[in-house]
């Protein structure tokens, strides 16, 4: 019986230096406070749509005992709600398991990552503690609760900021005001002569271009702008004698014009400036294009000849050497070489801005397609009267995509998504375009169907910087802040200036933003959320007072803000958001 007694006292004895040398689960509940837990961010973050977060949690030596298991389980608590998130389980080094074992005498580390987790906007002020509980291996039932550790405060949800807006392409009209228009006769001469005669002058051709020229005289909506007097001689016979007859025709023609116009009072005849007079002696240019559509039957031989030969007086021989031929050429050519061209040029002045419209008013049904479609895209700025518009182009042009397109960007603007990709569609079924294209990716895009947006944006071809403005948007709200910083370059838009903010470019994003044209008050919030960064309160204060003055909703938004945690307490940031 003695014996007995003397071996269970030793065994107890045992066990407790046992327990005493790796330290009971009330040990480890005293020493929890030698417990280091960390999360990364400290401060959350949304990227994309959900939130990361990791964990970092370093145990003491002669901590962890040597058969218990640890399992800590991060919680969001936020506005009166929990989210438990992925725990880490560690193990002491006796315990027979897959987790991570955790030695006695030299302590260690631990870290894991929650899987990620979707965010909602109430979510912005919230705490994650981590609750730990441990337990005797096999003895999951006595777990013990150790005080829980705050680890992170709030989220911050700076990319809500993006700005989903659309920039759609309107297409381009073809109106000109003023257009060029010309009037062309010509008088024929005998052969060696350079007299005009009565026949010639009496032609309709010739009558024609008096009368012409006379018309613009009472048309406020013409101006004479020139008179051409192009005189030639056919290229026979020697050099000099065509030059003094070309240059005899050239001077009879302008006297006859000039005489006529005075008759007619057009008082621009006198106008040395308005006249340009040339004379060619020998035409072969003419007698080329004459050739070329004549049915001499050698007319091949002689454009060889011409392509053979520069020299004027080599030609003229080699031509005179076919005598069949040339007698035809003398008969039907060269007749109509020696003459004197009258062409009169004058400039017409379409309708000016005002009648434009006013005509658009009381009878659209005068105006032209370039007229219609220059009314809707520069004389207004009302996207009611563009609607109308447009919609009267489409009913009196209906084949017109241009029209299409540009009343879909107005339905954009007035954000009617509907009728826009209604029209879109029509506009590209009538030929498909970059700018349609693009135009459609907008209206998948305000719709919130991003991947669809994105296809449309990525086919298009031209007009690139317009697409890569929603793909830049589109990768903000992916969260992959370096792809949208290459869609959107430095381009000065606030989305750019998000995206740098985001990606930590704070420099970077105060430069844009000061190049942004126009008021917005989100230019301002994000002007005192790179502030908030820089710990500078006079920046943060006054571009949240101008912020708040323009958009008094962002009161809410900052005073929940994590960008703005350490003035959170500031009355004077109190004062700007209540």
């Amino acid at each position: 019986m003695k014996k007995f007694t003397i071996n269970y006292l030793v065994v107890f004895l045992a066990g407790i230096f046992a327990l005493s040398s790796c330290g009971g689960l009330d040990k480890m509940k005293k020493a929890a406070d030698q417990v280091k837990y960390e999360a990364s961010p400290k401060v959350l973050e949304l990227k994309g749509n959900t939130v990361d977060v990791s964990f970092k949690v370093s145990f003491p030596a002669k901590f962890f005992n040597k058969k218990a298991i640890l399992e800590m389980t991060p919680v969001l608590v936020y506005n009166g709600q929990e989210l438990p998130l992925d725990k880490g389980i560690v193990q002491g080094e006796k315990v027979e398991g897959n987790n991570k074992a955790i030695k006695y005498l030299e302590g260690g580390s631990y870290n894991w990552a929650a899987k990620p987790f979707e965010f909602k906007d109430e979510m912005r002020v919230s705490q994650v503690v981590i609750r730990p509980s441990v337990y005797i291996a096999g003895k999951e039932a006595a777990k013990l609760a150790l005080p829980p550790v705050k680890v992170a405060d709030g989220i911050i949800a700076t990319q809500k900021l993006v700005k989903i807006d659309a920039k759609p392409i309107t297409m381009e009209d073809k109106f000109v005001r003023t257009t060029s228009d010309k009037y062309e006769s010509q008088i024929l001469y005998v052969i060696n002569r350079s007299d005009v005669r009565t026949s010639e002058i009496k032609k309709p051709e010739v009558v024609g271009l008096e009368k012409y020229i006379a018309a613009t005289k009472n048309d406020p909506n013409k101006q004479l702008k020139g008179i051409d007097i192009l005189a030639y001689a056919s290229p026979d016979g020697p050099m000099d004698l065509n030059d003094r007859l070309s240059k005899a025709r050239q001077k009879s023609a302008s006297e006859f014009l000039q005489k006529e116009l005075k008759k007619a009072k057009i008082s621009e005849a006198d106008k040395k400036e308005l006249w340009s007079l040339m004379a060619t002696p020998e035409d072969w240019e003419g007698f080329k294009a004459l050739m070329e559509k004549s049915d001499i039957k050698d007319k091949e031989l002689v454009l060889r000849v011409l392509s053979m030969y520069s020299d004027p007086n080599v030609r003229e021989k080699e031509i005179k050497n076919m005598a069949k031929t040339f007698e035809e050429i003398a008969q039907k050519i060269l007749p109509q070489l020696r003459r004197s061209r009258m062409i009169a040029k004058v400039d017409v002045v379409g309708r000016s801005d005002e009648e434009i419209m006013s005509t658009f008013k009381t009878n659209p049904s005068a105006l032209s397609l370039e007229e219609l479609l220059y009314a809707g895209g520069k004389l207004t700025n009302d996207l009611a009267t563009k609607q109308a518009i447009y919609e009267k182009t489409i009913e009196l042009f209906p084949n017109c995509f241009r029209a299409h397109n540009n009343l879909g960007c107005v339905y954009l603007w007035q954000n009617k998504l509907d009728l826009a990709q209604k029209e879109f569609e029509a506009a590209q079924a009538l030929k498909e375009t970059d700018q349609t294209k693009s135009n459609l990716g907008y209206v998948a895009l305000l719709k919130g169907d991003y991947a669809k947006a994105e296809n449309l944006f990525t086919s298009v071809a031209r007009n690139v910087e317009v697409a890569n403005y929603g793909l830049g948007i589109i990768n903000i709200t992916k969260g992959d802040y370096e792809t949208a910083i290459k869609f959107l370059g430095n381009t000065p838009e606030f989305n750019t200036a998000l995206a740098k903010a985001l990606n930590k470019d704070n420099e970077g994003a105060m430069a844009v933003l000061n190049n942004v044209k126009g008021d917005e008050a989100l230019v301002a919030y994000l002007k005192a959320v790179l502030g908030a960064r820089m710990d500078n309160s006079e920046v943060v204060f006054n571009n949240l007072r101008v912020a708040v003055a323009k958009d008094p909703s962002l009161k809410k938004t900052a005073a929940s803000d994590m960008e703005f945690g350490k003035f959170l307490a500031n009355d004077v940031f109190k004062s700007i958001v209540q």
